[in-house]
Parts: structure tokens; sequence; C-alpha cells
């Protein structure tokens, strides 16, 4: 990767108070303006520094959006691996639940970081978008492959089902599960606008899952 997109060593050396509030300041302006209207002059002001201390910690606004996107990455393994290591005695079915239940409270404990990935994904004159969406993507399959085929493993998913097809409905269900509860506008009809009820639709969708992946005997 060019080193210009990474920041700079100065950036490290501040306090992690200081280093924190930089990044909630730009977390905060590009998840409310997209990259291209995102302002640096705004970041600066809501940090209270000089305009141009922040380009003695990122060359460019396009290294602090590529570093942001990276922290929000490293976030979101955490939790996985953490779901993943917590819930390794756990059906796969109960194990997919786990892991979508992550994805709303990493929504509920970081929106304007997710909003990040929404723009990203919605707006495409994101530098790097292509690069973004294929290492989530891949991120994403990586980890829905890895228990599909524990599952199969176990005998709790059918072993004839085609794994990329699988992991491809596995993604794109959660991915726009996550979506909706963001956004719930996208689809007022699943009523994810209040949390009441919110597990209850998650056991459904797990529900439907079971009857279409699950072994003869694991149903």
């Amino acid at each position: 990767m060019d080193t210009k997109l990474t920041p700079r060593q100065t950036f490290f050396n501040l306090p992690p108070d200081k280093q924190q509030r930089v990044l909630e300041a730009a977390v905060q302006e590009f998840s409310e303006r997209g990259y291209q209207q995102a302002s640096i002059n705004t970041i600066v002001s809501r940090v209270n520094i000089a305009k141009g201390s922040i380009y003695q910690y990122f060359d460019s606004k396009k290294s602090l959006f590529l570093f942001i996107f990276n922290q929000g990455i490293a976030i979101v393994r955490q939790m996985l691996k953490h779901v993943k290591k917590e819930s390794q005695e756990e059906d796969f079915f109960t194990r997919v639940k786990r892991s979508l239940m992550a994805g709303v409270e990493f929504i509920d404990k970081h929106p304007a970081l997710y909003r990040v990935y929404l723009r990203i994904l919605f707006e495409r004159d994101s530098p790097l978008r292509e690069d973004f969406l294929q290492t989530i993507r891949l991120f994403s399959r990586e980890y829905i492959l890895s228990l599909l085929e524990k599952g199969q493993a176990r005998g709790e998913v059918r072993k004839d089902l085609d794994p990329v097809l699988a992991v491809f409905i596995l993604d794109a269900i959660l991915d726009k599960f996550l979506q909706n509860y963001a956004l719930p506008y996208l689809d007022p009809a699943l009523e994810l606008k209040e949390k009441k009820g919110l597990e209850e639709k998650i056991d459904s969708i797990v529900t439907m899952l079971r009857q279409g992946f699950a072994a003869a005997d694991g149903i």
C-alpha cells in the first residue's frame, strides 16, 4: 500500500485521547456528508486544532478516510472473532443468529462508523470504493464460510449445498438486514424502526434458513 495512505508517525505520537477525538470528528463528518463533501475545516474545528495540524498527522483527506475504514474493519473483526470463539460449541444456526445480533450491536455502538460504510456502498465517488467493498465482502464471506463448513462437518447443515451460493445468500441476508436496521425507511414493512420485536424477527430469519439449509435430521 502507498505509504502516503497511512498516518504519519506524528499521529501515533499524540496522546490516545487526542487521537480518538480526531478520529471521532472525522468519522462524524464523513458519515454526515460523504467523502467528497466532507470538510477538513469542519473536522479541525470540532477538535479545536489548526487546519495545518491535520496534515502533520495524515498526508491527505484520502489517507484519513482510509485509516477510518481500516479502524472500522478492525472493530468488526474483533467482535466477530469473539462471537466465533464464544459460540464454537453451538450449532450453525445459533451462530448465525449471534453474528447478526453482533452486527446490530456494532450499529448501536458505532452508528456514525456504520453510516460511513453505507456512504461507501451507495456513493460511487468514494475513493478506493471498489477496494473497500471487496475487502468487506471478502472478510464477510470468509467468516460465513468458516461457520458453514463447521456446520456441515458436524451434520447440522446439508452437505449438498453449493458453498459459494450458500455463502452468497447468507451474506446478502445479513448485510441487507443490517442496512434496514440502520435505515428503516429502506423497507418499512420490516418494521425495524423500533427495537421491540427485533430478536423475534431475527429468530424468524434463522428459522427460514434452518428450513432450507439444515440436514434432514437436524430440522
